[in-house]
């Protein structure tokens, strides 16, 4: 009796094709967020620290003022 062993075909990982389907897609989330981060911390916007005043300065431009009055209001309204 002769006993005939198949042997399996030794494939490296890297191609085979259901490796990728697993792995390609945390990895490209991976990589978006490395990206929307770098993204994120190169384009970010100036903090502002001084508080605007109530009162319309000169150059102030007077479309804030109902802005304003609103915010005042809504702070002020009575109970």
């Amino acid at each position: 009796m002769t006993t005939s062993a198949v042997s399996p075909e030794t494939t490296p990982w890297w191609r085979v094709g259901m490796v990728w389907l697993v792995v390609g897609g945390p990895l490209t989330v991976v990589v978006a967020a490395i990206v929307t981060a770098v993204i994120a911390i190169r384009g970010a916007d100036i903090i502002v620290t001084d508080v605007p005043s109530t009162v319309p300065q000169a150059g102030q431009v007077e479309a804030q003022t109902p802005a304003i009055a609103a915010r005042n209001h809504a702070a002020t309204a009575a109970p």
